[in-house]
């Protein structure tokens, strides 16, 4: 079993450029349309409820939030590492043109130029999966994405949806996972999930260092 036993907030960046320095060099990358979830996940994966800040008007952060967790394997007792990062919620903002302009072109610097994303989790509302939105990010992630990093599709918010329609959406995507943050369904298998691909890309970094 991994548990995540160690969360605690950082810092804030408006882009790429004021972005903290990462010596664990594991950035996992949370991104979603607004409203979605995100900051509930981010509290329930951690188990700190006032870890991310939910707010009640979707769209209003602009900045990226970055927290250090320390993931234990209790089977071996050992730690990882990470710090998870929080982007602002897309789809979704009462500002100006020229705002939000600049705010996604700051996303998208960062997504496409930060060397130290290892993971990007991309979220959505289980009750509307095939968004425009969605599929755009979809795609855009898989376009940009390196060799040394993963993508990973969740499903927020399944206890909104009944068992057959549960099914369907399995089926649907059957690579993805799903979670239900306020019933702590599928929480504990995520973050198991994570640190593998972590634990992996760490192996995968180390056999490309030893070609070198």
């Amino acid at each position: 079993m991994v548990d995540i036993v160690e969360s605690k907030f950082v810092t804030s960046a408006p882009n790429v450029d004021a972005a903290p320095e990462s010596e664990e060099q594991n950035e996992v990358v949370f991104m979603a349309r607004s409203n979605v979830g995100k900051s509930s996940l981010l509290n329930a994966l951690t188990n700190h409820k006032g870890l991310a800040k939910v707010s009640s008007t979707p769209g209003k952060t602009r900045l990226i939030n970055y927290f250090d967790v320390t993931f234990l394997d209790r089977d071996t007792q050992t730690k990882k590492l990470a710090k998870f990062v929080d982007l602002p919620g897309f789809g979704y903002a009462k500002v100006s043109k020229s705002i939000k302009h600049d705010w996604e072109k700051n996303l998208t610097d960062y997504i496409s130029g930060r060397e130290e994303i290892k993971l990007f989790i991309h979220l959505i509302d289980c009750r509307h999966p095939h968004l425009d939105i969605d599929t755009s990010v979809s795609q855009f992630l898989f376009d940009t994405v390196r060799e040394n990093q993963a993508i990973l599709q969740i499903f927020t918010k399944i206890d909104k949806l009944n068992q057959k329609e549960q099914s369907a959406l399995r089926r649907e995507f059957p690579n993805a996972m799903t979670v239900s943050s306020s019933k702590k369904r599928g929480t504990d298998k995520i973050n198991k999930v994570i640190h593998d691909i972590l634990i992996e890309n760490d192996k995968f970094e180390e056999e490309e260092d030893a070609e070198d």
